[in-house]
């Protein structure tokens, strides 16, 4: 549990910075319960009747987005950025609006949004945030395949976050091993092997540093990640099985792998948990799809 809440710990800073300050609303709260009862209609039912309508549309096109009824959130999310009350929650809004067009692995809108919510931080002169945006926007990209696109994103990402103002030994760790992270995944997307096994050891060296423990179970999943586009399925399922299971991105690997050893009965059991995924951000909006995808072409 506690890898996990770290693991999310980045995204929960994020909304926090994007709410304003107020208690969340008895409908919102209801609407998340009947989500996670899978109860995707009685939640849109629910939001449709909310008291705020910038809250009620946004959280109208998650439950569409989940429902896999992309047009119809995107007309929500357009009407919650047309109506936001404050630049804090068009951020919130235009963010959930890259996060859509991520379900159909649209990198090129996405970024367009994303490029929105980045402009508010640059607004903000809060450098952290800017490379958290831009990360997530390079992580929605490579996820897609648009490697080139990825890169910038992440460089943005990289010399964003080293800009914040008496920045500390601990945090300048942190966005080197980020950068040293996606650089090996953009690095064995391309085929070179070589190249992203330097990025793995120049990761590795930057957490044997001790600065920053909570980053260590994203090592298994980079391992795992390197193998997996180097068609090394076994040593892939190793390193991968250490990371976190809760990851339903990490669950699509497992059964890719699992596939190619042919172990259909396994593969399938992580493609159904990566399908009930009702996360609304970039692990969540490409694997619910894809797992999705993946059961049917198994059970044909």
């Amino acid at each position: 549990m506690i890898k996990v809440m770290m693991r999310l710990l980045p995204m929960l800073i994020f909304l926090a910075t994007l709410s304003a300050q107020a208690p969340q609303p008895e409908f919102l709260r209801q609407g998340q319960q009947l989500i996670r009862d899978g109860k995707f209609s009685e939640a849109l039912a629910l939001y449709r009747q909310g008291p705020d309508p910038f809250a009620a549309a946004n959280a109208s096109g998650i439950v569409l987005d989940l429902m896999g009824n992309y047009a119809e959130a995107r007309k929500q999310f357009a009407k919650a950025i047309d109506i936001a009350p404050t630049p804090q929650q068009k951020a919130a809004a235009n963010r959930s609006m890259a996060i859509s067009f991520t379900y159909q692995g649209n990198c090129v809108e996405a970024s367009n949004y994303e490029r929105k919510v980045f402009d508010y931080y640059v607004s903000t002169n809060d450098f952290y945030q800017q490379g958290e945006i831009a990360n997530e926007a390079g992580r929605i990209c490579i996820d897609a395949g648009f490697i080139s696109e990825a890169e910038a994103w992440y460089k943005i990402g990289y010399s964003s976050g080293l800009k914040e103002p008496n920045i500390k030994p601990d945090r300048i760790d942190l966005w080197n091993f980020r950068w040293e992270h996606a650089q090996a995944r953009l690095a064995i997307r391309g085929g070179h092997r070589g190249e992203a096994d330097k990025h793995v050891a120049a990761a590795k060296a930057i957490l044997a540093k001790g600065t920053n423990p909570s980053q260590a179970i994203f090592m298994p999943y980079l391992e795992g990640y390197v193998a997996f586009y180097d068609e090394d399925y076994l040593a892939a399922l190793k390193n991968l099985e250490k990371a976190n299971q809760n990851d339903p991105f990490i669950l699509c690997l497992l059964g890719q792998s699992y596939e190619e050893l042919d172990e259909e009965k396994l593969a399938a059991d992580c493609y159904r948990k990566a399908a009930a995924t009702t996360a609304h951000n970039p692990p969540g909006a490409f694997s619910r799809p894809f797992a999705q995808r993946q059961l049917v072409e198994l059970l044909e």
